[in-house]
């Protein structure tokens, strides 16, 4: 299935290089025009600002809360029917700590708010808030592909695999590209959403 798109492609992995071509060029212009400066660290808002900025190219619905249910394998993120209540619920959790801030990660992952570009806009919404809350960032680099999505998938569980993973790779090179850079790679992205209409949820 191929998300109806502003390209008018119609071949899924043609629409991935585009989204990923399209959305770096977007993100580097986010860090270059110091755009994410102006955004409030941890709230939802800024995050749909991120998702509008990275696929407002591509499609009609970026920056805009999902209308359908999704889920990966046998998980499934947030019902569309809570979705709302639980984002609000996320822009009032603390995040003074990095234990803190993870858990909020985890539970923005969980809720999943938007169609398609959740991974990327949710990973520069992370580092937005590690370095207004302390000084640092993660270096995407350092993490390993694999590992950061087995433990992404636990993490609704068990937060503990994914905070040490990203823990490690913490650095206080805030405002290098590069280090910015590698965290919209796509292949941190879990691929393969199995999509429902609501009802049928």
């Amino acid at each position: 299935m191929v998300l109806e798109n502003k390209l008018g492609i119609t071949e899924s992995a043609e629409l991935a290089r585009q989204e990923e071509r399209i959305s770096k060029k977007k993100a580097l212009e986010l860090f270059e025009n110091k755009i994410l400066n102006s955004l409030d660290a941890g709230k939802f808002d800024s995050l749909a600002k991120i998702h509008k900025y990275l696929f407002e190219d591509i499609y009609t619905f970026a920056g805009e809360i999902r209308k359908v249910n999704i889920a990966k394998g046998n998980f499934r993120f947030a019902p569309v029917m809570y979705l709302e209540q639980a984002l609000k619920h996320i822009d009032n959790m603390p995040q003074a700590t990095y234990e803190e801030i993870i858990e909020k990660y985890v539970e923005m992952n969980v809720a999943h708010p938007f169609r398609e570009g959740n991974g990327r806009s949710t990973r520069i919404w992370l580092d937005l808030i590690l370095k207004k809350e302390l000084g640092k960032v993660v270096d995407w680099s350092k993490v390993d592909k694999e590992d950061y999505l087995l433990a992404m998938e636990r993490s609704p569980i068990k937060n503990v695999e994914i905070s040490v993973l990203l823990k490690q790779a913490l650095t206080c090179d805030v405002d290098n590209r590069e280090v910015y850079m590698k965290g919209i790679d796509a292949s941190y992205t879990y691929e393969g959403y199995f999509v429902y209409k609501t009802a049928d949820l």
